[in-house]
């Protein structure tokens, strides 16, 4: 898992009120999770039916699948494949899952909701997207989705857009697909899980950010976890449904070079923000993960 894909408690992302995740069993194994399991095959279901969608907006390049594992011994077990691709259309996409369990350091225990109790055993799952475009008239985008359990149990994830150029068509229809995807969970999920998106991906450093927002939730455990689940489904679906209809909408938009100087300045912002303040990037380092995985976010090629 890459950008946002662990829960660390710095007081300020959940909302008031929101629980904490629903707790394992005492006698439960975190090795033994069923839930993890069919999430697992659920995510790589999706990584690759969204591949193949990538794929046919590229007359040549097909996605590189490269699996990894840690060696026999290594306090982090299970592995992942990362699928990366470099097309015409698509300068840079990622799209990886990965499905792991172990023990946490122990730095990272006091940051994990849960871990501190479970003496630092965790099982993770989860796919991660994240697509830089030439065209600098189509955004880029990022979606992840993925469960975690330590002595609790949750879900969260989201998708953004971060345009260089904004569409107020483009806007209206990503937010919308996340829209109806939340409106299956609750009533009050979109307008919760935007706010959430609106306050998380911000550069305070550049006060501005960094696209026109999303979705974004964690410490999804409602009680009902089939419902949890189904809902993670949605978005994902929703995701599948509405990202590639803004790219075919907007991949043979001519440009010029002042056009693409500023995607480059615009992708700038991406980095500052997923080396700075992404908890996801964060999670990798902790879980000593593959670097190339959780570092998949950073653009191609930047400029300041």
């Amino acid at each position: 898992m890459t950008e946002s894909s662990g829960r660390i408690l710095d007081g300020a992302s959940r909302p008031e009120g929101r629980g904490a995740g629903t707790s394992a069993p005492r006698n439960a194994e975190p090795l033994e999770d069923r839930l993890a399991q069919t999430a697992a095959a659920w995510f790589r279901d999706l990584q690759a039916r969204i591949c193949t969608a990538f794929e046919a907006f590229e007359p040549e390049c097909r996605f590189e699948a490269r699996g990894w594992r840690r060696p026999e011994g290594h306090r982090l077990q299970g592995g992942g494949e990362s699928r990366l691709m470099r097309g015409a259309v698509f300068e840079k996409v990622g799209v990886n899952v990965s499905h792991v369990w172990g023990i946490f350091s122990e730095q990272a225990r006091g940051q994990i909701a849960g871990a501190a109790e479970s003496g630092g055993h965790f099982i993770a799952c989860g796919i991660s997207l994240v697509a830089h475009m030439w065209n600098p008239y189509v955004p880029a985008v990022h979606m992840n989705l993925r469960y975690l359990r330590t002595r609790s149990a949750w879900f969260g994830g989201g998708s953004d857009l971060t345009p260089t150029f904004p569409f107020e068509e483009d806007t209206a229809d990503f937010h919308n697909a996340l829209r109806a995807a939340c409106d299956t969970y609750r009533p009050d999920a979109y307008r919760e899980f935007k706010e959430w998106c609106d306050r998380y991906f911000y550069l305070p450093h550049r006060r501005e950010p960094r696209g026109v927002g999303g979705i974004f939730f964690d410490d999804l455990a409602s009680g009902d976890a089939e419902a949890d689940f189904a809902f993670v489904r949605r978005v994902g679906e929703a995701f599948l449904d509405v990202y590639p209809r803004i790219v075919a909408r907007r991949k043979d938009t001519p440009f010029d070079e002042t056009a693409r100087e500023q995607l480059l300045v615009k992708r700038g912002r991406y980095v500052e923000f997923n080396l700075v303040y992404d908890r996801g990037t964060k999670f990798g380092f902790q879980t000593d993960a593959d670097p190339e995985a959780y570092l998949m976010s950073l653009p191609p090629l930047v400029r300041w």
